[in-house]
């Protein structure tokens, strides 16, 4: 049995590379990822480490013969050669991929939180974070306890909606996939997504009473989706959203019979 172990800035270059070193297409040996690639935290400003595998060579495979092999026929006196037309076997990295994406969403995930920690750390915070699988959100989630807290908060939100805009940058600096990370401190998202239907609610019982259509403050897009989806089912009123980021709000007008 034949092992090389072998690395790469990802899984799949590494593997690779054993491939080449051993001579054999991708379903004749067996692959270990040995150490998840990173490409480093914190904007990149501190250094990422390469992936390892191991690869094994199956021991009834190790001997193999080339992809343009000749065989030479002896009949009576004459020589018949034959050359294979068939090409190696395409590698099949579909696994390794499979592998590699679920490591590099773990990693991307964990610069993310190494941001925050050494973010807090110098503004002086002890924030603890809880870490989540968002379904509805498809996404990490984040959940911040502490003291003083309100200051990552900000009005409506503001504050942490930037913090959150910026642990996503770091976490997709360097992902081919889209890694989306929610923050929410103290419980603030669900307490604020009560506010809002009820502020929806309240401002479409008022459009129904009198004919005027409201306008609220401006929101993100996904507050401004909130209210839409308070009022969907509200055969009365219509939701729309109108003006140019950030300024872009929802409106509520009655609907036209």
């Amino acid at each position: 049995m034949k092992v090389v172990e072998k690395t790469g800035k990802t899984a799949d270059e590494a593997v690779q590379a054993a491939l080449e070193e051993l001579n054999v297409p991708r379903d004749q040996v067996e692959v270990e990822i040995l150490t998840a690639s990173s490409k480093g935290s914190l904007f990149g400003l501190f250094g990422g480490r390469e992936a390892k595998v191991r690869v094994t060579l199956r021991d009834c495979q190790e001997k193999t013969a080339t992809p343009a092999e000749t065989v030479t026929v002896e009949k009576e006196d004459a020589a018949i050669t034959l050359k294979s037309d068939a090409q190696e076997p395409a590698v099949k990295t579909s696994e390794v991929n499979t592998a590699e994406s679920e490591a590099e969403r773990q990693a991307a995930v964990n610069d993310a939180k190494e941001f925050l920690q050494t973010l807090f750390k110098a503004m002086g915070m002890e924030v603890a974070i809880e870490k989540f699988f968002a379904k509805e959100e498809n996404g990490t989630m984040f959940k911040l306890h502490g003291d003083g807290l309100g200051v990552l908060i900000g009005k409506h939100g503001q504050t942490l909606d930037s913090l959150q805009y910026l642990t996503n940058l770091v976490a997709n600096k360097h992902s081919k996939e889209r890694i989306r990370i929610i923050l929410d401190a103290e419980n603030y998202r669900k307490r604020r997504q009560e506010t809002l239907e009820r502020l929806a609610k309240n401002l479409a019982s008022k459009v129904k009473r009198n004919g005027i259509k409201a306008a609220l403050e401006p929101m993100n897009p996904y507050e401004r989706k909130l209210i839409h989806m308070s009022l969907q089912d509200d055969t009365k009123v219509i939701t729309y959203s109108e003006g140019e980021e950030p300024y872009r709000r929802v409106i509520i007008a009655l609907k036209e019979e």
